[in-house]
């Protein structure tokens, strides 16, 4: 199975399209055990998401490879090593596990900081000692790993990607990555839900983009797919990508996305491709 389970949703109230709220401990639990039945076998969570590690170690998740992130390194820190060795070993109690598949940078650029040197050597001692088994970084942009490339090679590495976001493949990062075996995961592929979301309830803040809407909706409505089903088709579609990260709101939500998958289409015309990060980067929506 090519999905890997968010779960950001699990522990924070998150994303644009979410008018529920944080999930529920039952409800998280289906999620998970669903996400179990259908085959998923990796799930994504991070230091920053509320208290989704410790409900995912409560709900027992010792058949997945998990992957986790590390939050950024306060200013000031007098010893980075000690600092992330007891973040990793307040995640693993959390998570009730003794090692991790993989642990990511939610803030890579800090690596180019001068007095942040001690960071990546900690990330490959924690390889070395069987701790995690990849360690990488999780982007916005692929520009940030022009800079990082040459000074670290991850082994893994996540990014935006979906069918109006492909700046990851037009940069030439995603072939790059692809040839030298970087594992690549892929996340937004919903835009926080602000894809699956129609003229009627999207946000007026995003009128200023009709034309790509426009656009959208009129290839949607001429290949007869719905919004959800293009998301799904467009991140499949390509062989380059290991997993897909997906975070829900509901067992319901997780039944749709998989339902969706079995919807193949691997047409999807470059005028839908947009580069402006106004849009793709939700950092930026809050200046809209």
């Amino acid at each position: 199975m090519k999905f890997a389970l968010g779960t950001v949703q699990l522990g924070i109230d998150y994303g644009i399209a979410n008018f529920k709220g944080k999930v529920e401990k039952n409800e998280s639990k289906s999620i998970v055990n669903y996400a179990k039945f259908v085959g998923i076998d990796t799930i994504d969570t991070a230091i920053a998401y509320g208290d989704s590690e410790k409900l995912l170690g409560e709900i027992g998740v010792n058949s997945f490879n998990l992957v986790t992130k590390l939050p950024e390194v306060p200013q000031g820190c007098k010893n980075i090593s000690m600092w992330v060795n007891n973040h990793i070993s307040e995640s693993l109690k959390r998570l009730r596990r003794k090692n991790i598949y993989g642990l990511l940078l939610h803030r890579p650029y800090q690596l180019l900081d001068l007095d942040k040197k001690a960071l990546w050597g900690t990330l490959l001692k924690l390889k070395r000692n069987g701790i995690v088994e990849k360690i990488g970084f999780s982007i916005y942009s692929p520009s940030e790993l022009d800079e990082l490339w040459n000074l670290y090679k991850p082994d893994l590495v996540q990014a935006p990607y979906n069918i109006l976001d492909r700046r990851l493949d037009t940069s030439g990062w995603l072939e790059r990555m692809y040839l030298e075996n970087v594992e690549v995961h892929i996340r937004s592929i919903f835009l926080q839900g602000l894809l699956l979301l129609d003229e009627n309830n999207r946000p007026k803040k995003f009128k200023k983009f009709s034309e790509t809407w426009n656009s959208l909706d009129l290839w949607l409505k001429e290949n007869n797919l719905t919004a959800l089903q293009a998301a799904v088709s467009f991140s499949l579609s390509d062989h380059r990508i290991k997993k897909i990260v997906i975070g829900v709101d509901s067992l319901l939500q997780l039944k749709e996305i998989i339902n969706a998958s079995k919807i193949i289409n691997n047409s999807f015309p470059d005028h839908l491709s947009i580069g402006d990060a106004k849009l793709l980067n939700p950092s930026e929506w809050g200046n809209l």
